[in-house]
């Protein structure tokens, strides 16, 4: 690849540009001379005003070369941002339906790294169903973290929805992933940053 991407990060549920993950992204890059290619925006609790925010970044910054990292339902986005614009995308144990998982959390809810409250409503589980992506094209435009020992999420479900995609399988680790940094520097040469 000539041209350096933009990195569009999309954190978890709950979760923010300060998440651990984020950070270790946001740190390899600049060290790499390359952090002012990451777009790491806050996303609303709105499902619908997060893609329309994610969109609104794309075209902003880089409509013709960029690269997606999602984490959690931030993969699940990811996913559909890839389908529709054409992105790589790096899924880090990515929410294959989160209708299933945030059901319960509907009502107010507070922000990880903040303890700020935020209201997740009913009709996001709608805005979330509209977004699904039922089956992936082009497997080779992803590329698959998933941890076997995830307590949110289950790790097959993340295998089975991308098939034939590049897959790397931690056996054990949790949802955060901690050892993450140990992945960080194929995860963005993947999205085309050069080591």
């Amino acid at each position: 690849m000539t041209a350096v991407p933009y990195l569009l990060y999309l954190h978890g549920f709950r979760s923010s540009p300060r998440s651990f993950k984020a950070r270790v992204v946001q740190e390899t890059l600049e060290r790499a001379g390359h952090g002012e290619r990451l777009i790491c925006p806050q996303l609303p609790a709105s499902p619908k005003a997060a893609i329309e925010l994610a969109l609104d970044l794309a075209a902003q910054h880089a409509p013709d070369k960029l690269a997606i990292v999602g984490s959690s339902l931030g993969g699940f986005y990811a996913t559909w941002l890839a389908e529709h614009l054409g992105a790589r995308a790096v899924l880090v144990n990515p929410a294959v339906d989160p209708t299933r998982n945030l059901e319960k959390h509907v009502g107010v809810t507070t922000n990880w790294h903040s303890d700020e409250p935020f209201e997740f409503r009913q009709e996001y589980i709608g805005e979330l169903e509209a977004l699904k992506v039922a089956q992936i094209t082009r497997p080779e435009r992803y590329f698959l973290l998933a941890a076997t020992g995830d307590e949110v999420l289950d790790y097959r479900d993340m295998v089975a929805h991308y098939p034939g995609a590049r897959q790397h399988v931690i056996d054990g680790s949790d949802h955060a992933i901690p050892e993450f940094p140990q992945y960080v520097d194929d995860v963005l040469a993947f999205c085309g940053f050069t080591r």
